[in-house]
């Protein structure tokens, strides 16, 4: 992706980030989809207006609890040259990242049950015996992971991540991860939906911690619905894992290259997110920049 005018700083798995100004970014986000930290060779349309509207959604609503690097999703405050990135495209504050995934888990699921299956632990931390496929678990948990610039992201022992980042700085990204899970969890209930898990991703700005990136959206957490979740099984979800049980079902290992993506799952995980933005929001997606829905 490019946008002209502006230097191009870096390509992630779904983001470019642009220079604007000394100070500022413009901050794009693609519709490419990664799934096991592998980018697939298909894209999702409008992936990445969902991305932006609902993180926008989110960074608003917590700005009491954790500042963050928004000015800005309005093109008219956008430079000219940035050309037609209407909806996708966030102007943000520079900050330093953290290199560090600050995931919570409320649930035991993913490669937090396979970990619990093998040794009874989540995240390194003991739990109790007996829990189910799905189940919650007793308090949410600070489990976080590398965060690898190529490949996979590798999990982190509390001890690890504070030789990582420093016991300070360790000690405020949990408990802010967490109070925002706690926050985005309460919000989805209230809409018919369990944020089952989520990751977030911080930064330093003028000596302060805030909140960078993207914020619970479908690429970053694991939602289900209310009125489907049981308990000892897998339930339906609003994120990738439409995407990841689609490669699973065709043998690949997880490593590049990856398989492509059949027209029947890329419409319906389109249609995924866009369900996943107007059930938390309780707004149209045709009303965000840019958008035809």
């Amino acid at each position: 992706m490019s946008v002209s005018g502006l230097r191009h700083l870096y390509s992630g798995k779904v983001r470019e980030l642009f220079e604007v100004g000394t100070d500022t970014l413009l901050m794009v986000a693609s519709d490419r989809v990664s799934v096991f930290d592998v980018v697939l060779p298909d894209l999702i349309p409008d992936k990445g207006r969902v991305l932006t509207a609902l993180s926008y959604f989110w960074f608003e609503r917590t700005a009491g609890i954790v500042a963050n690097h928004v000015i800005s999703c309005d093109p008219a405050d956008f430079p000219e040259i940035a050309g037609d990135v209407a909806g996708r495209a966030t102007l943000v504050r520079a900050a330093r990242p953290i290199h560090l995934e600050c995931v919570v888990r409320g649930y035991v699921f993913g490669h937090g049950w396979s970990e619990y299956q093998d040794a009874g632990t989540v995240g390194g931390f003991r739990v109790p015996a007996g829990l189910r496929q799905a189940e919650a678990l007793p308090q949410p948990l600070f489990t976080p992971t590398t965060k690898a610039e190529r490949g996979h992201d590798l999990p982190l022992t509390a001890n690890e991540a504070v030789d990582l980042v420093g016991a300070d700085v360790y000690e405020r990204l949990r408990d802010l991860s967490l109070r925002l899970y706690e926050h985005g969890a309460a919000h989805a209930q209230s809409r018919g939906l369990i944020l089952a898990d989520t990751k977030f991703e911080f930064g330093v700005r003028e000596d302060e911690i805030i909140v960078i990136d993207e914020m619970m959206t479908p690429d970053s957490s694991r939602y289900w619905p209310r009125d489907k979740y049981r308990p000892g099984t897998a339930p339906p979800s609003f994120d990738k894992q439409y995407v990841r049980d689609f490669m699973d079902s065709t043998g690949w290992a997880h490593e590049p290259p990856p398989p492509h993506v059949p027209p029947e799952v890329i419409a319906n995980t389109r249609a995924t997110y866009i369900e996943a933005y107007e059930l938390l929001t309780d707004n149209a997606f045709s009303e965000w920049y840019g958008s035809e829905d």
